[in-house]
C-alpha cells in the first residue's frame, strides 16, 4: 500500500522502547546545566528521524529538541552529534538559519549515549518535494530560498567560521566514495551488481577538484523548516554528514529529487519524476542549477552526470546502512525496513548516470 510520507513522517510519537532513556536523570542534568531550564520535562520522539534519534522536549516555559547517538553497534564515524552541534554553534551567530544551540553532553550516563540539545523551531516540514497543499507562488519562493541558502552556505570561508579543522576538504569526493564503499560492505545484506560496478567505476571517474567549503552533506527540502505563514526557510536541520568538502557534490545531492526513483513504501527521499513542474510552480533542474551558478560562480554542469552517479551511489550506501541497523536491531524508525527495497533502484540510477558520463 502506498505510504503518505507527509502523514508518516510528520509530528511525534511515544518513544520507542529501545530508544527510551531516564527522563528524570535528563531533567536533573538540564536543570543544572542550562540557564532558564525549568521542568517538569516531557519527552516525545519525532517520527521522521532515521539516523540519530530525535526527541521533542517539552517544559512549561519552552520546547527543545534533543538529538542523540542511537544505542548499540554503530558504523565507524557515523552519528557524529558532536559535529552537528559544532556546526550549528558556528552558523547560528552568523544569522544562518539553524536552530539555536543549547548544550552538548558527551556523558553517556545522562541519556545512554552522547547528545545535544537545541531550540525548537516552530514551522512546517515538507516531506514531499512537490509540497502538496501549497500554491505555485509559495513553491516557487521556497525553492528559490532553498537555492539561496545553500549558495550562502557555500560562500562562507570555513576558517572565518572557526571550522578550518572540520575536515580534510581536499579530494572530498574520492574520500566519500572510499568511505561509503566501506560502509556499504560493512552493512551489506545481499549482492547488488550495480553497487559492485560503481565501487570499481567511481574512483576512476571523479569530477575535478572544487574549492573547499563547508558542506551540509544531506541538504534537501525535508531537512529544512519552512515558516508557518510565509514561504521562507527558517532552519536547516540534520548536519550529521557535514564536513569540509566539495560544494558542487553537496549542491548536486539535492538535484537527485528530479531523478529519484519512486518508492510506494516511502523509502526514498521523495521524487519530482512525472510531476508537472510548470503547473506546480517548481523550477526545472536546469533552471535551478542556473540560479546556483549565478549566485556562487560555481558550475557543476560540465560534470553533472559524474556528480549524480556519485550521489545516487552514496545515497544507496546510506540506505544500506539503515538496512544494516535493522539487521543489527539498532534502527530508529519503523519505516527503516522499507529502505532495503530502495538500495537496488538507487544503485541502478547511479549506474545510468555513470554510463551517461562515459558516453
Amino acid at each position: 500500500m502506498p505510504i503518505d510520507r507527509q502523514a508518516a513522517f510528520s509530528g511525534t510519537k511515544d518513544v520507542a522502547g529501545a530508544l527510551q532513556f531516564d527522563t528524570a536523570r535528563l531533567e536533573r542534568y538540564l536543570r543544572a546545566a542550562v540557564d532558564g531550564f525549568c521542568g517538569p520535562l516531557t519527552v516525545k520522539q519525532f517520527k521522521g528521524g532515521q539516523s540519530n534519534p530525535t526527541y521533542l522536549l517539552g517544559t512549561p516555559g519552552r520546547r527543545y529538541v534533543l538529538r542523540r547517538k542511537p544505542p548499540g553497534k554503530l558504523l565507524p564515524s557515523a552519528h557524529a552529534v558532536d559535529r552537528e552541534f559544532r556546526v550549528i554553534s558556528a552558523l547560528h551567530p552568523r544569522g544562518f538559519p539553524v536552530a539555536e544551540p543549547v548544550i552538548y553532553c558527551a556523558d553517556e550516563s545522562v541519556a545512554g549515549t552522547a547528545f545535544y540539545v537545541m531550540g525548537y523551531v516552530e514551522g512546517r516540514v515538507f516531506w514531499e518535494p512537490h509540497m502538496p497543499g501549497s500554491a505555485p507562488a509559495e513553491r516557487r519562493a521556497v525553492y528559490d530560498d532553498m537555492n539561496a541558502i545553500i549558495a550562502r552556505l557555500h560562500a562562507y570561508d570555513p576558517v572565518a567560521l572557526g571550522l578550518g579543522d572540520f575536515g580534510r576538504g581536499e579530494n572530498y569526493v574520492a574520500r566519500q566514495v572510499e568511505r561509503w564503499s566501506k560502509q556499504y560492505r560493512t552493512s551489506q545484506t545481499e549482492p547488488i551488481a550495480e553497487m559492485d560496478r560503481l565501487i570499481d567505476w567511481l574512483p576512476a571517474h571523479l569530477p575535478p577538484p572544487a574549492p573547499v567549503r563547508l558542506v551540509h552533506g544531506d541538504y534537501r527540502l525535508d531537512n529544512t523548516i519552512v515558516a508557518a505563514t510565509e514561504p521562507r526557510i527558517i532552519a536547516v536541520l540534520d548536519w550529521e554528514l557535514s564536513t569540509l568538502g566539495d560544494p558542487l557534490a553537496d549542491f548536486t545531492y539535492h538535484l537527485m529529487q528530479w531523478h529519484m526513483p519512486h518508492s510506494e513504501a516511502g523509502a526514498g527521499t521523495g521524487s519530482l519524476v512525472g510531476r508537472d513542474l510548470e503547473a506546480l510552480g517548481l523550477p526545472s533542474m536546469d533552471d535551478y542549477v542556473g540560479r546556483y551558478v549565478a549566485r556562487t560562480g560555481l558550475d557543476p554542469r560540465p560534470h553533472l552526470a559524474n556528480y549524480l552517479a556519485y550521489n545516487f551511489f552514496r545515497m544507496a550506501a546510506i540506505l544500506q546502512g539503515i538496512v544494516g541497523r535493522v539487521r543489527d536491531g539498532t534502527a530508529t524508525n519503523e519505516n527503516a525496513p522499507a529502505k532495503a527495497q530502495m538500495v537496488q533502484p538507487l544503485a541502478a540510477k547511479a549506474w545510468e548516470f555513470a554510463l551517461a558520463a562515459a558516453a
